[in-house]
């Protein structure tokens, strides 16, 4: 998925991996760079998708093409702490496609929707083993803001993760947007922001999902450096027991790689009044 996991372009450190690794030598682009067009690095077994020097979109591990490297990512599969069982996920932004290669794998009950609006971005769909469509899996070539809009499929979770060479685009952080988002939304569904903590109207974006959602919202910080992530439920009860989240959690380690136990944790501290 398109995503910011960004240093500052001013960062004498932008050439750093934005997972955590430490320093290390970005290998040179696959092939010729053309100015706003994504292209491929690769080091230490990491394939990452990139817009410029500065920032790395999605990474991939070679060995291991369905694992989230970028912390940031881990923290958004959260979702499934407050809804376990989702039948439609649609997702906003591909990039690398990191959480709907994940989801795809460990969630067979569920269909997938990704909108990307780049033509670029889904041409190396299978530089990072993304699969091929079927008939639950399928990427869409189109505005994701329009999508919102006009969708009639009521997705469960809508993750929206999309960011480009400038940055969080308009159409996806308005009022419009989030409203619409929460429209779309299966009652009861839940909606998933990156928002990268650097964007200049963060917090504003946080009040207008606060708005759409009546306020049915919770911020878990992915405690990398760069990253929010919100979770907003639509016609709910919120925020939710912490012991229906901890059992969620103890379930879906039985068939799922992620410590969703330590996820738990970080969501129930940072839910509205925890003493947890």
């Amino acid at each position: 998925m398109q995503s910011k996991n960004k240093q500052s372009k001013k960062s004498p450190k932008g050439t750093e991996h934005q997972a955590g690794r430490g320093p290390a030598r970005v290998s040179q682009p696959h092939t010729q760079v053309e100015p706003g067009k994504p292209y491929l690095t690769e080091r230490d077994g990491i394939l990452a998708l990139q817009f410029n020097k500065w920032s790395t979109q999605s990474e991939m591990n070679i060995d291991g093409p369905d694992e989230l490297v970028i912390p940031y990512t881990r923290v958004m599969m959260s979702f499934l702490l407050l809804a376990p069982s989702p039948g439609h996920i649609a997702m906003i932004g591909l990039g690398g496609g990191s959480l709907a290669k994940y989801c795809y794998r460990y969630l067979p009950d569920a269909d997938i929707t990704v909108v990307e609006i780049s033509p670029d971005v889904i041409a190396l769909r299978n530089e990072f083993a993304i699969p091929a469509d079927d008939a639950r899996f399928q990427v869409l070539l189109g505005d994701g803001a329009a999508w919102v809009a006009e969708t009639e499929s009521r997705p469960d979770v809508l993750i929206v993760d999309g960011f480009d060479a400038d940055g969080l685009p308009a159409q996806l952080s308005s009022q419009r947007f989030y409203d619409d988002c929460c429209a779309a939304l299966a009652d009861n569904g839940i909606l998933v922001v990156n928002l990268w903590y650097g964007y200049p109207d963060h917090d504003e974006c946080l009040a207008r999902i606060s708005h759409s959602f009546s306020g049915n919202l919770v911020v878990v910080d992915a405690e990398d450096g760069f990253n929010n992530i919100v979770f907003a439920a639509k016609n709910t009860a919120f925020p939710p027991a912490a012991s229906t989240i901890r059992h969620h959690a103890k379930s879906l380690c039985l068939s799922h790689p992620l410590n969703f136990q330590a996820q738990a944790n970080k969501l129930v501290q940072a839910l509205p009044g925890s003493s947890d």
